[in-house]
């Protein structure tokens, strides 16, 4: 380097700024770097050593479908609740018929189909699709959600096609079930089962025999009622069906109803919660 020219003399209207620089080792070093004689030149400012001070948005307030979902999971929550409540009260009923276990020696070919056991059977079943209902609502779980709507699509298709067939196969069912309670008279006087169920039927509804009391070939029991033309019980019960069949084709009705409007809140929270979740891994 030329000493000489260190040494010379700088310009009148010439000054010096001091820039920044940073060592290998972390150190900031000062150098003077030469500006021309220019009018409003200014030398740049040293950088700050203080932080940067990062500037916060304000919070954007939670979208439309953020709400939607969140209403929605609560309500199919508490939908299932109290679907599951209703499940517990069935069971528990269900259990209460099993332990007095009266009716099911009349047909012997199906003795474990008593309504004690279709009632634990449906109540467990109510249960069980409740609960996947309420923790895929709460916890957000497409697997449970999804599962809880497959079940639920599945009864529903069960439940038509038993129908269709009760319908169908109408006749046959009837006779069905005609001649097993009557072949039940011939084991009233060996089986136990057979004489406490018929006594505990015919007393409750004051009938006797299926069709009529002539049914019984021969002298009536004891708990057939002492009047003359007396019902039969399975005509008494059919006949009930019928009188009720408008009310009970309105509780099928909203059963299923039901059963659509949780497939439909359960497909509907699954998507949101897709598409939230796609949204958030962009």
């Amino acid at each position: 380097m030329n000493v000489d020219k260190l040494l010379a003399p700088r310009p009148s209207g010439s000054h010096t700024a001091v820039t920044p620089h940073t060592s290998p080792f972390g150190f900031r070093n000062q150098s003077r770097v030469l500006l021309s004689g220019q009018p409003g030149a200014t030398a740049p400012r040293l950088a700050s050593s203080e932080p940067h001070r990062s500037i916060s948005r304000p919070e954007e307030p939670p979208s439309m479908a953020a709400s939607s979902l969140k209403v929605l999971k609560y309500v199919l929550f508490f939908f299932n609740l109290l679907f599951w409540v209703c499940g517990c009260c069935i069971l528990g009923f269900g259990i209460y018929l099993l332990i007095l276990d009266t009716y099911g020696a009349l047909i012997q070919q199906l003795p474990s189909l008593t309504l004690g056991n279709v009632l634990i059977i449906v109540g467990c079943v109510i249960m069980v699709l409740a609960f996947l209902g309420c923790m895929g609502a709460i916890k957000e779980n497409k697997c449970l959600l999804m599962s809880f709507f497959v079940i639920l699509l599945l009864i529903l298709l069960a439940e038509v096609v038993l129908a269709i067939l009760l319908f169908v196969y109408e006749k046959k069912v009837d006779d069905y079930v005609s001649t097993e309670l009557k072949e039940s008279f011939q084991r009233y006087h060996q089986d136990n089962a057979t004489k406490n169920a018929w006594d505990a039927v015919q007393q409750k509804l004051q009938c006797c025999g299926v069709n009529n009391g002539t049914d019984w070939n021969g002298p009536r029991p004891d708990s057939c009622p002492k009047e003359i033309g007396v019902q039969g019980c399975y005509q008494l019960i059919k006949e009930w069906f019928q009188v009720n069949f408008l009310y009970i084709g309105i509780f099928i009705i909203c059963v299923c109803v039901i059963q659509v409007l949780g497939m439909s809140f359960a497909l509907t929270l699954y998507c949101q919660v897709e598409k939230t979740s796609n949204s958030m891994s962009l």
